[in-house]
């Protein structure tokens, strides 16, 4: 006890105040960093990042093992070599912000969709199909894609039937690109994204290939309606299923809708390993 109170002493003759401010500030960074990056697919590699440089000490330091611990060591100046690189979208933004001087804590919205989203992007795509309107229709879940919404045309409407076919009627100049879906609401339209890159998917058009390319990066789902055949098709975890009818479409959304909301309020490891996908999307392209 008298240790304990030495100690505490010891700390408190040290503290001064501007130790306080100094604390403040590296906390209002630490802070503003993270809601910076909460907003994008960085969150999800920040996350991957921690857990394996966590585990890494833990095991070297309860084990003593020493090759592991050198490795540790000698790897920091390789993370700040890695780090620009890994988050320059990020990174770019928040210069951006600053030389702006802007909102510097930008906000969260909510990224579970309704079941009501998914009646509505059914029942469009199905109207889409029909007519042999091209579409491509991303609906956010855990992983933010507010980095790709910036380099569409900012909507911000209500998700409906309507807005959708409007969106990608042909002669619309929205038509080509992608929507992003967060919560209920259309964040952006004519959205571009990244195109899977595997030999095995050339043979797909762009529409097909950007569902799968933004699918790998986050776990967005991505309903895909095309212009040639007029086939609904739906992507996730970079595996597509192809012609889906609106029923089947409807009920894949719901499954995946609820397996988000699991993965949202339930274990870690259940969060972090994407289990709890349907069945439905078993089997990939």
């Amino acid at each position: 006890m008298d240790g304990l109170l030495s100690l505490l002493s010891s700390l408190a003759a040290r503290f001064e105040p501007r130790s306080l401010i100094d604390i403040s500030i590296v906390a209002v960074a630490i802070y503003w960093v993270l809601t910076l990056i909460s907003g994008t697919s960085a969150a999800t590699l920040v996350r991957g990042i921690l857990i394996l440089l966590t585990l890494a000490l833990a095991l070297s330091n309860l084990l003593n093992l020493t090759m592991l611990q050198w490795l540790l060591r000698y790897s920091l100046p390789a993370m700040l070599v890695a780090i620009p690189v890994l988050f320059a979208p990020e990174l770019r933004r928040a210069l951006e912000q600053l030389g702006r001087a802007g909102q510097l804590i930008p906000g969260r919205e909510p990224v579970h969709s309704s079941n009501r989203v998914g009646d509505a992007v059914s029942t469009a795509a199905q109207r889409l199909a029909e007519r042999r309107w091209g579409a491509l229709v991303v609906i956010e879940r855990g992983t933010a894609l507010g980095e790709f919404a910036e380099n569409g045309v900012t909507i911000d409407g209500v998700v409906t039937v309507d807005l959708l076919l409007s969106i990608f009627y042909p002669n619309s100049p929205l038509h080509d690109g992608a929507v992003i879906i967060r919560g209920e609401r259309i964040v952006a339209a004519g959205v571009v994204l990244p195109l899977a890159q595997s030999a095995s998917l050339e043979h797909m058009g762009t529409r097909h290939r950007a569902a799968i390319g933004i699918t790998e990066r986050s776990n967005a789902i991505a309903v895909v309606v095309s212009e040639e055949t007029g086939a609904i098709s739906i992507a996730n975890a970079g595996r597509m299923v192809r012609n889906l009818g609106e029923g089947r479409l409807r009920k894949v959304l719901s499954i995946l809708n609820r397996s988000a909301v699991r993965e949202g309020g339930g274990p870690w490891w259940t969060r972090w390993s994407g289990q709890g996908e349907p069945r439905e999307l078993e089997g990939g392209v």
